[in-house]
């Protein structure tokens, strides 16, 4: 990997470590926070690359939409559900119900000074 893309990579996760419990966000959130608005697929890819890490709540991370578009990442399963249903968010078809109130926005959460 190179080492731009290993420097973009861990400002992902470490954003995404800061994702609260219950809450979800978006790629092209995350993208938007760390001032690189048209790299949602990048996020995306530093996503695939981390989901057997513990430290980094990948679940956490959807499409704008609400959609779980990761999910094939974690061993096949439906993994990803089960650990945002354990943190009381509903999931029906593979969308997040109620997203709204589940979405948290890095740039209005957090000082966005990266």
């Amino acid at each position: 990997m190179a080492k731009k893309e290993s420097d973009f990579f861990t400002k992902v996760y470490d954003l995404v470590k800061q994702v609260p419990y219950g809450r979800v966000t978006s790629y092209g959130a995350i993208a938007r926070y760390l001032g690189t608005a048209r790299s949602a697929r990048t996020v995306g890819w530093a996503m695939n690359n981390v989901v057997d890490r513990e430290d980094v709540p990948a679940h956490r991370v959807v499409n704008r939409v609400g959609l779980l578009t990761g999910k094939h990442h974690f061993g096949g399963t439906n993994l990803m559900q089960q650990l945002l249903e354990n943190e009381g968010l509903v999931i029906v078809d593979d969308q997040i119900q109620d997203f709204k109130k589940h979405y948290w926005d890095p740039m209005k959460e957090l000082d966005h000074d990266v």
